[in-house]
């Protein structure tokens, strides 16, 4: 597997790439010219989520307008991860955190999920997709996730089972009797997974009875500890990953 580049600057561009020189927009071309003082030649990495990441040179087409000239590849593109991400949205800087440690550590979308504690009452899906952007950008990632519409648990339950057919949901539960979930998690078949992380204030006692009486639901615990949201989605992951994923 081609590792990344972390020494030459990256950014993910929107225009599908095909080997053609490629102009920046001027959010860009501003940050390259003028923040990372980037001159004419430079080397650039360029990435859309789709066909793989490019290597090219910094051509400049004016004052502050840049290019990018000699595109040639330098990743392929992998296949994109199948890990469906529900969380509970939290507010400001945590749920920016939350974001971008879901896209480093593999999932492949990602859907914040309106539950009966849930304390953000509205959700910035803009900002959230930048926070996607700006650490895929950051950590050498080709897959861009793909980031939907809030919806309420209710919905997302009615609904799952007719649209994720073969998809098992893990629910993390804070209320989980044992504190292991290794023994759960490795009785699993292999097959496309989803993962349900809670508010700040965890999930109600009739959500508990719903998820765990659903025949798609794991319930799995994380430990013995209580986690915050944030902390929690991360340790999910990562226990996840490691059994089940592609670790």
């Amino acid at each position: 597997m081609a590792h990344s580049d972390f020494r030459t600057p990256r950014v993910f561009v929107a225009t599908p790439l095909d080997g053609a020189s490629l102009s920046f927009d001027r959010d860009q071309s501003n940050y390259l010219l003028n923040v990372l003082r980037l001159k004419d030649g430079d080397d650039v990495l360029v990435f859309d989520g789709r066909n793989g990441e490019w290597r090219g040179r910094i051509g400049l087409a004016g004052r502050r307008s840049a290019e990018l000239v000699d595109l040639r590849p330098s990743r392929p593109q992998p296949p994109a991860p199948d890990l469906l991400y529900l969380f509970a949205p939290l507010k400001h800087a945590r749920l920016d955190y939350m974001v971008q440690k879901a896209v480093e550590m593999g999932v492949g979308r990602m859907r914040p999920v309106l539950t009966q504690h849930t304390q953000a009452s509205r959700v910035n899906i803009e900002r959230m997709r930048a926070n996607v952007i700006e650490a895929a950008e950051q950590c050498g990632v080709l897959h861009v996730p793909a980031v939907e519409d809030e919806e309420k648990l209710d919905r997302v339950l009615s609904r799952f089972e007719r649209d994720e057919p073969l998809r098992r949901l893990i629910f993390c539960d804070e209320g989980e009797e044992t504190t292991n979930p290794l023994a759960t998690l490795s009785s699993l078949p292999r097959g496309p997974l989803a993962i349900l992380i809670g508010p700040e204030g965890g999930f109600s006692e009739d959500e508990r009875r719903t998820l765990r009486a659903l025949p798609f639901v794991t319930t799995i615990p994380l430990g013995p500890r209580i986690l915050r949201a944030d902390t929690a989605a991360v340790a999910a992951l990562a226990v996840i990953q490691a059994t089940l994923g592609d670790w």
